[in-house]
Order: structure tokens, then sequence, then C-alpha cells
């Protein structure tokens, strides 16, 4: 048996687990290493995976434990990493954007063909069978010569709206385009070559904290050879069309990328009354076939092979095949196709104002915040807006991120963000020095008890222990109104219910809020730790999602599958109300140890609240009913499935009780936080709309 291949992961972000695991699929290979700044962030993904962790890009490069690494950092980052590794002789796979500058990319091929190391750029989308089928069409000649092609990338991009607006897309103009584009480019110069840039149009401004303004719809005119080329992205709340059309003299091809779905459409000899018949059901059948081989496919692999993950699978397999057998990777994912690519995107950039470049003013700091507040998760959506309205009052504001940019560049004198892992005590006690009140807004989406216990209580378990250790005055804590049991329409939920003393079949996002709850109680009552905890309901207002999971399923941005029929009321809640009451929460002297519901006075159900969408935005989504018993019924073959074929260790099967819970069936009694801490949230019916929903920009133009 030979020896496996050993990879190592360098950038321990959301994508990473992507990566990690198309290795794990992917013969011969085996995930050696992780390495990330933040050693939490690389232990997390390397210890379930049995990888070592390191914090130091050199020391991994040094250590002999890997034959390759897939570079996962923020891209700016890409080009200086991807030569440090090929000129010591490790292979490397860069995600996309590969570069940020058509020079960068000249540089990384250059070092590759200088070190004699394997470089493969990240274009995942061209390794789809979907697109080798197009391909293969296109070959046999069933498209005809080609004379135009469209390439899409519409889908909405909810960061732009509510943040975290630190993300490394969102600093500079350009970023936009060098983050979604790639794909598009792939696949031109993959088709046609060399790409000549004519023309780029941009639409739908929206504004950022902090004033500056990022462009939402992009449209770029090109060409190659004798084919004219039409690049669109659009990041507004629309139907998701990613996708690539092939016009040809005689056929018509339309593939969805994210989909995996190939239609080609052509024409028919049949006589002419029957002939669009004939073309019609050509088509059907060609949507039905691609329809059936999906679900085959999702079926047979048990929801393992979605387009999305057989793109990183293929890419995977085909830069280790080409590193194992010693030769040249697939020219899709080659050095040179990647400066073809660079150079067309390049060309965008010239031709964007100011090269692209970042043109808003931020006020200059004119002094050191001195902050006497701090915010675990302030560059999420109700951190964010937490933070301001603590300026709002007085307060100078410290942000805790992983990063060390949040979306307040305009308060420069009142907001630091600093990056503070949150494992580390030693760390949160130093981070806390001047610090008063500390609100905990942090929470993490596991996929096991265990790791829940870890990353969720664990972590504010550490965040309360670092608070008495800095003498912290009090530490507001938010939970979730999802831990309550709410099945039931004749139960009124108030603080004083309780949430059962066996929370072991409630979903882990439930379980875990309540157990974090449970143990910061314990440490108020023991140990008198100066807790306050906060249960936000259904929040809306600027900066908050259309897709709100808190209502239904979402399916894009049209349609969503309601948790219930639709005819409860859901408990709403304005996001300037969440943040007063949290910011009273802070200073009120009869709040310490007790809890209070952030739920709303007025109360949609789930129908009324989009037929107001309608009203005011004219869109109307597409909403069907659901049956939490049918939902359960769904989750319990898929449990068993999950167990025993997929043999995935901590599986859990929520009960009808938390299904049911999911459509907020209880009514809700916000009594206790009007009284205990006069707190009055919006009680106008009109003007909840105006906050709620058209001033919360829901469709971001």
């Amino acid at each position: 048996m030979s020896t496996p291949l050993r990879a190592g992961i360098i950038g321990a972000g959301y994508i990473a687990t992507w990566h990690a695991d198309a290795i794990k699929q992917t013969a011969g290979v085996e995930l050696a290493a992780v390495c990330d700044l933040s050693e939490g962030a690389a232990r997390d993904l390397a210890e379930p995976r049995g990888a070592h962790v390191f914090t130091d890009v050199e020391q991994l490069l040094s250590s002999g434990k890997v034959d390759a690494v897939h570079i996962l950092t923020p891209p700016h980052l890409h080009a200086d990493l991807a030569e440090k590794a090929l000129r010591a002789g490790v292979a490397v796979l860069v995600e996309k954007p590969v570069a940020v500058s058509a020079d960068e990319m000249r540089t990384m091929e250059r070092a590759a063909a200088e070190s004699g190391s394997l470089l493969a750029v990240g274009h995942n989308f061209l390794s789809l069978p979907g697109y080798d089928r197009l391909k293969a069409a296109r070959a046999a000649g069933k498209i005809g010569r080609i004379s135009a092609a469209e390439f899409n990338w519409c889908f909405p991009l909810s960061p732009l709206r509510s943040g975290p607006f630190g993300l490394w897309l969102l600093r500079e103009p350009k970023n936009l385009l060098l983050e979604l584009a790639p794909h598009l480019f792939a696949f031109a110069v993959d088709l046609f070559g060399e790409i000549e840039v004519l023309d780029v149009q941009l639409s739908h401004p929206t504004e950022l904290p902090g004033g500056a303004l990022r462009h939402q719809s992009w449209r770029i005119l090109a060409r190659a050879r004798h084919v004219d080329i039409t690049v669109n992205l659009s990041t507004v709340e629309t139907l998701d069309d990613r996708s690539l059309t092939l016009r040809g003299s005689n056929g018509l091809a339309k593939y969805d990328y994210a989909a995996d779905a190939l239609v080609v459409r052509s024409e028919n000899a049949s006589d002419l009354i029957v002939n669009p018949l004939v073309n019609q059901l050509t088509q059907s059948f060609a949507h039905l076939r691609e329809g059936v081989v999906n679900a085959v496919r999702q079926t047979a692999s048990l929801n393992r092979k979605s387009a999305y993950g057989l793109s990183f699978l293929g890419i995977t397999s085909a830069f280790y095949n080409a590193l194992a057998e010693k030769r040249a990777i697939d020219p899709r994912y080659n050095a040179q196709s990647g400066v073809k690519v660079m150079d067309a995107m390049q060309s965008v950039i010239d031709r964007l104002p100011n090269a692209g470049e970042e043109t808003h003013t931020h006020p200059a700091p004119s002094r050191v915040p001195k902050p006497d507040v701090m915010v675990i998760g302030g560059t999420g959506f109700i951190g964010a807006h937490l933070t301001r309205t603590l300026v709002a009052q007085g307060h100078d504001v410290r942000v805790v991120s992983r990063g060390t940019r949040g979306p307040f560049p305009d308060l420069p004198d009142q907001v630091e963000t600093v990056s503070v892992d949150l494992k580390d005590k030693a760390a949160l006690v130093k981070a806390m020095e001047g610090i008063k009140i500390v609100y905990n807004l942090a929470k993490s989406m596991d996929t096991t008890w265990e790791l829940c216990l870890q990353n969720d209580v664990g972590v504010a378990v550490n965040i309360a222990e670092a608070a008495l250790d800095a003498g912290v005055e009090r530490l507001i804590y938010t939970g979730t109104i999802a831990s309550y049991d709410m099945s039931r329409e004749d139960v009124a939920i108030r603080e004083s219910t309780g949430f059962g003393t066996d929370m072991s079949d409630r979903n882990l996002y439930a379980r875990s809020k309540a157990e974090c709850e449970h143990q910061l109680m314990q440490m108020h009552v023991e140990r008198g730790l100066p807790l306050t905890i906060a249960r936000p309901g259904i929040v809306i207002g600027p900066g908050g999602p259309l897709q709100h999971w808190g209502i239904g399923r979402w399916h894009g941005a049209g349609a969503v599958r309601l948790w219930s029929a639709g005819k409860n009321k859901l408990p709403f809640v304005l996001i300037d109300d969440v943040s007063d009451g949290l910011v009273r929460m802070g200073t009120h002297k009869d709040a310490i140890g007790q809890s209070f519901n952030l739920v709303g006075d007025i109360q949609f159900t789930a129908r009324e609240y989009f037929d107001a969408i309608h009203d005011a935005l004219e869109a109307r989504v597409k909403v069907k009913g659901g049956n939490p018993t049918l939902f359960w019924a769904f989750d319990a073959v898929k449990f068993v499935l999950k167990k025993h074929a997929l043999r995935r260790h901590g599986v859990l099967r929520p009960s009808l009780m938390d299904w049911k819970s999911r459509a907020h069936f209880s009514p809700f009694d916000n009594s206790q936080s009007k009284q205990m801490l006069d707190w009055a949230p919006e009680a106008d019916r009109h003007a909840f709309v105006q906050k709620g929903i058209i001033d919360a920009n829901l469709l971001g133009y």
C-alpha cells in the first residue's frame, strides 16, 4: 500500500471545511496539518480530523509534514504564501481569487516554473460533470458555431446589507469583482481563450456603515475572437441564476452550474404544426433528465454530492492525481489559465473609477478610545447595531471579533476592534481591562453535542470566568427564545417559564444555548457572577436579512416553506428595540440575576408579514405552509440514514415538540421586560412596517 500524500490547509475559515471534506473523499490523500493565526480556529478544524495544528506558515513548511497545501486565507495574502510554499518544494492549490492583480498572478506562475513545484488555481466549478457534458456537446457540434456567450452570477450577498462588514470582499470596491467573477471568467477562458474586455457598467449602489458605497450589479461586455461575451454579477435579492449560456448557429446551451444541470435546445425537423410541441417536449425531457440525475446522485450519496461539494472534489482529485503521477495538471487549473483569468479581471479593474480603490474618506482619529463597554460578536447584525447605540449614548466600545476590522470606520474615536481567541482566558482578561459591561453575543453553530460543549458552552463559561477575574460589573449574555417549548398555543411564554430539565431531544442550537444559560446562572448563584440574560425574538430592521430562518425554510429569495401553516402570531421585534433593551440591561440596578425576553408589541403571523412585504415593496414571496409533524417524520428518516448508512457519530433526532417549537406556536408575554427595564418597544403598526420592512432594505435596492 502506497504512502498517502499529506495535505495541509492554510487558513481555517468557512471554506476550509469544504476543502477538508474533499481531501477526505480523495483516495491516497490525508489531511495532515492545519495552519491559522488563530490557534483556536486551526484546532477546531484539525483535531476532529487527526491533523497537526500550526499558527506559523514558516514552521508548517519547514516541518516536513505536508506534501501540498491549500491556501485559503484572505486573497491579499495568497501570492506571498504561495511563493513561499512553492519555493519550499510544496505543491500549492490556491482558492479563488488566486491573486488580487495580474502582476501577483504572474509572480506565482514564475515561482512555480522556477521551483518545479505544482501550482493549481482554484477554479472549482470547471470540474463539474455537467460542464464536461457541455464541452462534449460543443465538440460534437450540437451547438454549432458560437456567436455569443453569457456568464451569470446572480445570487444575493447578505453581508452587503447585514454584515459582517469586516470581510475582505467589502474592503475595496474591486473586491466584489475579485471574489465573484473568477468563476465566470474561468468558464470564458476555458471555452474561448484570452478575453478582451470592452466595457463595464455598474448599478444598484448600496451604502455600507460609515458611508462607503458598493455597487451590487456589474455588467461587463467583452469579446473572445468572434464570440461576444457578457458577464453579469448581481448581488441584490434575486432569483438564483448562476449559469452560462452559449448561443450557436444551430443550438443554445444553458448550464446551471450551481445545480449542475445542462439543457441544450435546438431546432427540429418536424412538421410546422407539431414543431413547437416537439421543441418544448424535448426541453421538458432534458430538464427531467437533469433533475432525476441530480436526485439519484444526491440520494445515492446521502446528500454528500451536491454540485458545490462535487466542484471541490473534482479539483482536489485533479490536483492530487497530477501530484502523485508527477505530471502536468489539467489545463483548466494550471497557472497559465490563472494568468488569463486574472488578465481579464485586471482589465475590468482598470476601467473602474480609481482602479477600484476605496475613495470614501473616513474621519481620522483625534483621540484613542477609552472603552468601558465590550461587545463580543460586535460585527454581526445585533452586535453592530448595539455598538452604535452604545456610542450614541456616550460610551466608547471595544469590539471583539476574529478579525481586527469592523463596520465602524466612521467611529475611530469611539470604537476599537480587537482580535481575541475566546478560548484564551488570559487574553480575554487582558482585553477586559477598564471594561465595566461585557455583552456576549457570540454563538457557535456546531454539528455534534460534543462540539457544542467545547465551542459554545465552553466559550460562554470561559468568557464568564474572565469577567469574574477582570472585575467586570455586568455580563449580559444573549440566549435564544428557541430554547423554550413553544409547541402549544394555549401556553404563554414568560421569563419564569422553564426550558425543561431534559433538553436532549431538542435541536443543537436550542439545547446548547439553554446549557450556556444554566451554567452561567449557576456561576451567578454560587460565585456572584453579575449576570443578565437576554433572549431576543425574531429580529428585523435595517441590516437584517430577508431570509430569516426563524420564519421558515428558505429556497432562495423568492420562496419559503413556513414551519407551520403560518396563521399563528410570531415574536417579531425591531433591531432598534433590541439594542435599547440590551443597553437598559447593562445599567438597570435590578437586572442582575434576571432574564428578559425581548419580544415586541406588534406581532404579525408569517402570512401577514409577507403580505406586508408585498404591500410595501411590491415583491410577492412564494409562501407555502408547513406541517411540523411531517418535518419531524422526514427528519426521522434522515436520522436513520445518517446514523446507520453514513455511520455519523453524535447524530441527534429532535422531538416533535422541538419541531413544533420552531413554528413559535406559543404567545409571549413581554410585561417583565417593559416593567422592570422601562422598555417601550414600537407599538404603532405603520411605524413597525416602516422600520422593519421598508427601512430594512430587504431586497437590497
